[in-house]
Formats: C-alpha cells, structure tokens, sequence
C-alpha cells in the first residue's frame, strides 16, 4: 500500500500541493471578501430604495389628499361658480385627471391609486431586488468561507507532511489528507458556490 500512494511522499508531489492549496486558498479568500462587499453594497442599495420609497409613499398620500380637496372643492363649485370650479380643475393631479377622464362618476378608482403610488412600488421593487442580490452574495460569501477553510485544512496537512521525513507513515497521511481537502474544497466550490448575476 506504501508503494501505491508514495507518490505522496515526494517532494515535488508536496510542493505541487501546497502551491495549489496555497492558490485556491487565497481565491477564495479574495472571491469571499469580493461577495461581502457586494453584499454591503446591496444592502445599502437597497435600504435607500426602501427609504426613497417610503418617502415617496408618502408624498403620494399628501397628493391624494390635496386632490380630494381639489375635487370636492370643484364639484361644490362647477355649476354655480364655474371660475372656481376651473381654478381647482386646473390643479388636479395628472392621475386625477386621467381619473375623470375615464369615469367622472367612479374618480377614486384602483388604476388612480395605482398610478399615485407608481413611483413608490417602483423604488420598493428596486429594493426588494437589492435585498435579494444582498441575500445571494451573503450565501456565496458563506459558501466561500466554508471552501477556504478547507483549503487552508489542506495546507497546514501538507505544510505538516513537508516537515516529517520522506520514509515516516505520517508524512503519506497528511499528505493525503491535504489532496483529499483540495479536492474536497474544489468539489465544493463548484457545487456550493453560486454563480450571481447583478
């Protein structure tokens, strides 16, 4: 069985490994640190979204009111004081405008609404595909730091193995050890660690 796996023993063998476990080690350590900051990004992204938003939403509710006084103020008005009536006419929000166009009778209809709210969802989506791309950098980041700990496993087997001499048992078991946690960590970074578009 020594004769099978004395490759692991040699020298050049070991040297190959470390450089490669080594390499991929601070790979993932860089893609790591690369998807934590894309993570912040989003999130910070996406809390502004979600802030704008809320501002937005809010603004909208100051519309919508300001039109419901605009309106009852033209309805009082159009027949006795059509002046007047055309002052409030005139300041009818676009959506409300649209509105009467459509159905002087039902003004206070979903698409109204619908449309006055219009920038606010917009702004929420952005957020909630911020949050989500925040989201799927944090796993990849996760996944990366689970790949570079069993890279750097396999580096200190194989910084160990270099340090035993080339006929003792121990210097082939970490030696093992340290190609069986490279492959391992390879296996796992095409398999866990997702590929983000955005």
């Amino acid at each position: 069985m020594k004769k099978f796996f004395g490759f692991l023993a040699n020298e050049v063998f070991l040297g190959t490994l470390i450089a490669l476990l080594s390499v991929f080690t601070a790979l993932a350590s860089y893609e790591g640190a690369m998807a934590d900051s894309k993570q912040n990004e989003f999130e910070i992204k996406g809390m502004k979204n979600l802030n704008d938003g809320n501002a937005e939403y809010l603004r909208a509710n100051q519309d919508i009111t300001q039109d419901y006084n605009y309106f009852d103020n033209w309805y009082l008005n159009v027949d006795e004081r059509p002046d007047i009536g055309e002052y409030y006419q005139t300041n009818f929000s676009e959506a409300l405008q649209a509105a009467v166009e459509r159905d002087p009778e039902g003004v206070w209809d979903d698409q109204y609404y619908s449309d006055m709210y219009a920038e606010a969802y917009v702004y929420w989506d952005d957020s909630d595909a911020s949050f989500d791309l925040a989201s799927q950098y944090d796993e990849k980041g996760d996944n990366l730091q689970l790949v570079m700990m069993m890279m750097a496993l396999g580096l200190a087997f194989a910084a160990w193995s270099s340090l035993l001499g080339a006929e003792s048992n121990l210097r082939l078991l970490f030696s093992l050890f340290g190609l069986i946690m490279l492959v391992v960590g390879i296996v796992t970074y095409l398999a866990m660690v997702p590929t983000i578009a955005g």
